[in-house]
């Protein structure tokens, strides 16, 4: 039953603010998890389902498509059905993903379980996520420091998700892992009876059907456009594109990659132009054109892309080369990756403490710095013959990097705008960021299984890719204006609740 009706709304919730917390950063750490444990397991899937490993990148990579394409719809539905409404329905279609995921014999139904229900799912439960720790945060101080512990979470469970899907996918199978997912969402949902919400209160709006489908097929298309790029090439196509029986585009014509761009480019300008028609309408849109005319904000919400694209996509990239090139097994994969993820971790425990001192800008623009000096550490020290140790170097500094710089990135975003915008800047903001996670997999991904580069060099080319990402993210940094943001002088760092 929803928990919207008339009747005098009840107190916000009976639980404490970290009972309400850990729920929430759970959510979003399965959810951020999902998104790079499959990489471990990408020799193991390919060989089990039978299918190759540009098969399994186009399973993550729709996955994250999916979240991105949803995330806003999502936002909107919790002004419509309530936000632990929503919350909990979105917890139970990605448990159920996660659990035809797990017994699927094929990667049709692979696509069904993980790529769709649990993005959908994602897309229905994230939204929500941060809206309630607005609303349960009373001030901005401890509203950063939910968003913080949220974030941090994201960020831990997107670097942990190698190491821990490694050991699960070596000890017992990768379908296992879907089970543990499963099993997390069940906790979740238990842990979610804590948490009384008022529901919607007053009118409800209508959702934007036409703006939500333009929006959704416009971000498929463009990263659809971009995975064809493995099988035909980015320029010329190196085979006939043929849709049924019909050569749409003969061998040696432009590649399809940039037709399906196009198709993407002009879905979402016609996206754009609708909003602003439903506006002067004097209806309300799927997304309020506003939000885009706030320069800090936008700023913000392209180092949040470019993070996630750079951090989801060295993940993809190195996972592939240490399995196809190197030889490795899903958990010494995982234990190779482990550098980032204590990167990761140390960086946002310590981003309460380091906020403090410096301004959200400048924790963005260190990050992206130690970030693109990882990369490089990346592409100087490994060699198809050197020692594993020398990914030590580069995987913990681009940690350290991303985790200096998530939470920073959202506290600049969700600062942006007062009370009323936080539920539409949510979902634009977690719509960016999974959209740079599918980006960092297709766009990288696609790099280093391309025919035109093998072995090394193609690790080398998807992480030089990488890098030019990273600098352009840093140039948005450096146009970030600096300036204070509210701390508490006794506030503990980032401590997820217990």
């Amino acid at each position: 039953m929803m928990d919207n009706s008339a009747d005098p709304a009840p107190p916000a919730s009976t639980a404490t603010p970290q009972g309400v917390l850990l729920p929430l950063a759970l959510a979003q750490f399965i959810c951020s998890y999902a998104a790079s444990n499959m990489n471990v397991a990408i020799s193991n899937i390919a060989t089990d389902l039978g299918t190759t490993v540009s098969g399994v990148q186009t399973t993550i990579a729709v996955f994250t498509l999916t979240m991105a394409a949803l995330m806003i719809p999502g936002s909107k539905l919790t002004d419509i059905l309530g936000r632990t409404y929503l919350f909990r329905r979105g917890l139970l279609v990605y448990g159920v993903g996660a659990l035809i995921a797990a017994a699927a014999p094929g990667l049709g139904i692979l696509i069904l379980g993980y790529s769709l229900l649990e993005g959908i799912g994602t897309a229905l439960l994230i939204p929500p996520v941060y809206i309630l720790a607005t609303v349960f945060s009373p001030d901005l101080t401890s509203r950063a420091r939910a968003f913080g512990a949220i974030s941090a979470a994201g960020g831990i469970g997107a670097a942990a998700g190698p190491l821990v899907g490694g050991i699960i996918t070596t000890a017992i199978s990768w379908r296992a892992a879907f089970v543990v997912q499963a099993l997390v969402v069940g906790i979740v949902i238990i842990q979610s009876r804590k948490i009384v919400d008022p529901g919607v209160q007053g009118p409800k709006p209508r959702l934007d059907i036409v703006g939500t489908i333009l929006s959704a097929a416009g971000l498929f298309f463009v990263v659809v456009g971009i995975l064809q790029a493995s099988t035909y090439g980015w320029f010329r196509a190196s085979q006939d594109f043929v849709i049924g029986n019909t050569v749409v585009i003969p061998q040696g014509g432009i590649s399809p990659v940039w037709v399906f761009v196009l198709i993407g480019l002009v879905l979402l300008a016609w996206f754009f132009w609708h909003i602003r028609s439903m506006e002067r309408a004097g209806k309300e849109p799927l997304l309020s054109t506003r939000l885009f005319k706030n320069r800090t904000s936008n700023l913000g919400l392209v180092t949040q892309n470019i993070q996630w694209l750079v951090l989801l996509g060295l993940s993809f990239v190195v996972s592939v080369y240490l399995q196809t090139v190197r030889g490795y097994n899903a958990i010494e994969t995982g234990l190779i990756l482990t550098p980032a993820t204590i990167g990761i971790l140390l960086s946002s425990m310590a981003a309460g403490r380091l906020a403090r001192r410096r301004s959200q800008a400048t924790l963005i623009r260190a990050g992206f710095v130690v970030t693109v000096g990882g990369v490089f550490l990346l592409l100087l020290l490994v060699r198809e013959t050197s020692n594993v140790f020398t990914f030590v170097p580069g995987l913990f500094l681009v940690g350290v990097g991303v985790g200096v710089m998530l939470t920073s990135s959202v506290n600049v975003v969700q600062s942006s705008f007062p009370e009323e915008d936080q539920g539409e800047i949510s979902g634009l903001s977690r719509s960016v960021s999974n959209l740079g996670s599918s980006l960092g997999v297709a766009i990288a991904g696609t790099v280093i299984v391309s025919s035109l580069v093998t072995g090394n060099r193609g690790y080398a080319l998807a992480l030089v890719v990488l890098a030019a990402f990273a600098v352009i993210g840093l140039v948005a940094a450096i146009l970030l204006p600096t300036g204070p943001v509210p701390q508490a002088p006794d506030q503990p760092d980032l401590q997820l609740p217990e």
